[in-house]
């Protein structure tokens, strides 16, 4: 969904530039590229396993293996194969499904994690009531959302509510796909085969990249541009650190095809924001 690589090259280049770079996790997904993502994983890691943590997960049918007992045996089996490991650091649901009660299927998660072939279980794309339900059976161990300057949903109740259970969280397109980089203009144009040129129907699209509304974002792009360069770095690392301040938040996840977009993103790992700065920045996005 994000038009076709550069070269498959390139992206096992940059992930190994983001271990390089001191990040220790990579997340991927088994309907990311039918399965080829983790193959590239595979790759990427496949003499230092021992220096990255693995997260993955698994989709309901049609669009993954399904979320049956059976199935989600069946699926992290698949994943492992592609992966090249015996195990996953974390093996999570990606988005939830009306047909199969959540019990259920995370029942089932919770075997995988007591067979040793996930270290870790947890959540995407889910709100509270289902994380409780989650809880019934099994600690839930993560929630990854969608999290950035720009999407705050899980900011003021959800949040501290998973903080105070000891659930991690994991922030998705803490970037704002690409809209906090600063690379992207209002003339930008995608391929048709990218999400972001609006040919598939994506809600993110009409409130971030949609012509009028990614007018009125890059306005706002620009006025933390020039926080980062009081501060002498750029927007990317700037706009990741402000999400890892956020109480709760445990990690971000910034997706990059590009070695050197990779060693840009870990600066933040390195950035300190005092709370003047991060009042300022809430200013602009609030």
């Amino acid at each position: 969904m994000w038009g076709p690589n550069e070269s498959e090259g390139a992206v096992v280049e940059a992930m190994r530039a983001a271990i390089d770079a001191g990040m220790t996790w990579i997340d991927t997904a088994e309907v990311y590229g039918d399965g080829r993502s983790e193959q590239l994983v595979a790759k990427a890691v496949a003499d230092r396993r021992d220096d990255v943590l693995i997260f993955t997960k698994v989709a309901p049918r049609p669009a993954g293996s399904g979320f049956r007992a059976e199935e989600i045996q069946r699926a992290i089996r698949g994943s492992l194969e592609r992966l090249g490991t015996d195990h996953v650091d974390l093996y999570q649901l990606h988005w939830p499904a009306m047909s199969v009660p959540v019990e259920e299927t995370w029942g089932a998660m919770a075997e995988l994690q007591d067979a040793g072939l996930a270290a870790h279980i947890g959540v995407s794309n889910f709100d509270r009531p289902l994380v409780e339900r989650c809880l019934s059976v099994r600690h839930v161990q993560s929630v990854q959302n969608e999290f950035s300057l720009f999407h705050q949903e899980d900011r003021r109740r959800f949040l501290p509510w998973l903080d105070e259970r000891g659930v991690g969280y994991l922030a998705y397109g803490p970037l704002a796909f690409g809209l906090l980089t600063g690379a992207i203009r209002e003339d930008t144009t995608f391929h048709p085969g990218d999400w972001r040129s609006g040919t598939m129907g994506m809600s993110s699209y009409s409130r971030l990249f949609a012509p009028r509304k990614r007018g009125e974002n890059l306005q706002r792009v620009e006025r933390l541009r020039a926080i980062a360069e009081r501060l002498g770095t750029e927007l990317a690392p700037l706009a990741l650190r402000w999400v890892i301040e956020q109480r709760g938040v445990t990690a971000a996840i910034a997706g990059s095809r590009k070695a050197a977009h990779v060693r840009s993103n870990a600066a933040a790992g390195d950035l300190q924001l005092d709370a003047r700065t991060l009042q300022e920045i809430d200013a602009i996005f609030s």
